[in-house]
């Protein structure tokens, strides 16, 4: 057993998580135990840039070769401050995993661009600052083999997740929604997951634009609005919902532009716009998960959006037959959950081990992920 840290920024922008876990073994002989957590919250100046460098209009190489090392250094701090936290000395620390924050994922190739994806926060920063072996860049090999790059947490899941006779279907809600499959067999090669579409990235940006607020907390603006069924029978018809899967999304296709056409084309009131976004969330993930319920079926919902009460009610009335839970009523935590993630990925390259699942992201095989930087 040894200590590591999983350090995560997901598209929803609320700041980096970071896990510190004891972990031991690899492979099905993983066992993780969460020491301690925290979220180290950007501040206002690194949070426009990073909104800058998402942008095609605002972006340019010099912003983002600079941002690099920023959030290099903003993801060192977070590793330090969570082992201050937990009174763990750096020498006693073996690894750290981490994700970096994602600037763009280009999961197809289109003419003239190339299938890519780009996360920063540089590795060789947060090794120098915490004198600890890092491993990073986890998508970039599985689009090497033919694979979309996400979702990225499914090897995680399967290890940690199983429950015999049951399936289990793990839904992360952050800005964008994912699901992993986890057949009551418990067989990596039945797994499925994909993007099941938007998580709080069109109800964060609705926030913003009307209440300067970065997201509806607990779910109280949507709560006292009124869905728009015309408006979300015309997000429902959205392309991306009707594809089937393996598929990947981002905030290419439901970010702030996507919500600024809406907020053009459309006249609500700013309750009744954020609770047909969160309706939009709540029946896209019915929608994609509906054809893997079968007999004794678990949705047990992580990520931020799993602490928005109104959408968590949205998805068990769209999901009747469906024992929904979040991650606390199983003994995890639902902010950790993508955190520690990433420390079982750096934990299987750092053993030569495979860490994605191929279902998952239409990958042609097996590999390990992520790139390593010695200290």
């Amino acid at each position: 057993m040894v200590y590591a840290i999983g350090l995560m920024s997901g598209t929803s922008l609320d700041g980096i998580d970071a896990a510190l876990v004891e972990i031991s073994g690899k492979d099905e002989t993983t066992t993780v135990k969460l020491i301690d957590f925290l979220t180290a919250p950007f501040n206002n100046q690194t949070l426009n840039r990073i909104r800058e460098a998402l942008s095609l209009d605002q972006s340019d190489v010099e912003k983002i070769c600079s941002l690099n090392i920023e959030l290099g250094e903003k993801f060192a701090q977070a590793a330090l401050d969570v082992c201050e936290k937990a009174g763990i000395a750096l020498d006693e620390l073996d690894f750290i995993g981490s994700h970096g924050q994602t600037l763009f994922h280009i999961p197809f190739a289109r003419e003239p661009f190339y299938a890519s994806t780009l996360q920063i926060g540089d590795p060789a920063v947060i090794c120098e600052w915490t004198k600890t072996t890092v491993v990073s860049n986890f998508r970039e090999r599985d689009m090497a083999v033919g694979g979309q790059g996400a979702p990225i947490v499914p090897y995680s899941e399967y290890v940690l997740y199983q429950k015999p006779n049951t399936t289990r279907l793990l839904q992360n809600i952050g800005g964008i929604g994912n699901v992993t499959v986890i057949p009551k067999s418990g067989k990596i090669n039945e797994m499925v997951a994909f993007d099941t579409g938007p998580g709080n990235v069109i109800m964060n940006e609705l926030c913003l634009h009307f209440f300067d607020q970065e997201y509806d907390k607990d779910g109280a603006y949507a709560s006292q609005g009124n869905v728009s069924q015309a408006l979300l029978k015309e997000l429902m018809a959205h392309p991306y919902i009707q594809k089937t899967y393996p598929k990947t999304t981002g905030r290419e296709d439901f970010g702030k532009q996507f919500t600024t056409i809406l907020l053009e084309k459309w006249s609500l009131s700013p309750k009744d716009f954020i609770a047909t976004a969160t309706m939009f969330t709540a029946a896209s993930i019915a929608q994609a998960v509906q054809p893997f319920i079968e007999g004794q079926t678990e949705l047990i919902i992580g990520g931020g959006g799993s602490y928005n009460k109104t959408l968590i009610e949205m998805i068990q009335t769209e999901l009747p037959d469906v024992h929904v839970m979040i991650q606390e009523d199983i003994g995890f935590s639902s902010e950790a959950k993508e955190a520690i993630a990433m420390a079982v990925l750096a934990n299987q390259t750092l053993q030569h081990s495979s860490g994605n699942v191929p279902n998952a992201t239409g990958a042609k095989k097996f590999v390990p992920l992520g790139s390593i930087t010695y200290y």
